[in-house]
């Protein structure tokens, strides 16, 4: 039975090990950014975890790629071999190419869910809203269909041009793109989802697009939302939220 999803962003900054281990702001930087971001991340991961016995993880890639259990993978390639994997039997070589979502998702479920095991879906950056709104339904049939409590972990970017030193650098349509955005994803307004343009989201850098759509079929009625957390502190807009099913609330 599917209940809620949580919704967080993908910076490995996340990951204590790639920032030289540290946990806490830098010194003499008592307003690190990296802090606040980290703890309401692994925040929303808990509250998923604690009505959640299986997780179905929805990220964006280059391609349609499908990672199931025994996924192990290393985020090597981001600075430090730091090991990860999608269940606790994974016992697989660790693959440093795995995509970046993959690799974020073992991060969380290792951090607050270890006995959990994940299954993550990679949608194609380019995939056509409708068909982002299809695979939502399709994995929300799957988990109502199923006696474990599903939880949906949504991992997703907004613009990547919101200032000058952003990844994409500036794009002056960015900021009223990524207003927006902040609103719908405050609200858990479908209709406001479904209709993201594909073309203008790739100009912006608006990675996490497509899986912001694959929630539009996730949800059938409006979504009870608690927000935690919505900043662009590096000039990329990240959202962290959970998402709870109305029935779930009855």
């Amino acid at each position: 039975m599917f209940s809620i999803a949580a919704l967080v962003p993908s910076p490995p900054i996340l990951v204590p090990e790639l920032c030289g281990g540290a946990t806490g702001p830098i010194p003499g930087h008592q307003d690190d950014p990296r802090v606040a971001l980290r703890a309401e991340v692994l925040a929303a991961a808990t509250a998923m975890a604690a009505v959640s016995d299986r997780w179905t993880v929805v990220g964006v890639g280059a391609a349609d790629q499908a990672f199931g259990p025994g996924t192990v993978g290393t985020f090597r390639g981001f600075g430090a071999d730091v090991r990860v994997a999608l269940s606790a039997i994974a016992s697989a070589t660790p693959d440093p190419r795995l995509p970046l979502p993959v690799l974020i998702a073992g991060w969380l479920r290792e951090q607050v869910a270890p006995a959990v095991a994940a299954d993550v879906h990679i949608v194609a950056e380019d995939t056509d809203p409708d068909d982002c709104r299809a695979l939502g339904m399709k994995l929300r049939a799957e988990a109502d269909g199923s006696d474990a409590r599903h939880g949906v972990l949504v991992i997703a970017d907004g613009a990547a041009t919101l200032t000058l030193k952003a990844p994409g650098y500036l794009d002056e349509r960015a900021a009223a793109v990524q207003a927006d955005l902040d609103r719908m994803l405050r609200t858990g307004d479908l209709a406001g989802l479904r209709a993201l343009d594909p073309v203008l989201c790739a100009e912006l850098v608006l990675s996490g697009r497509a899986a912001y759509q694959v929630l539009t079929g996730l949800f059938d009625t409006a979504p009870s939302v608690e927000t935690r957390y919505q900043a662009a502190p590096f000039g990329v807009g990240y959202h962290v939220g959970l998402w709870r099913a109305a029935e779930a609330q009855s």
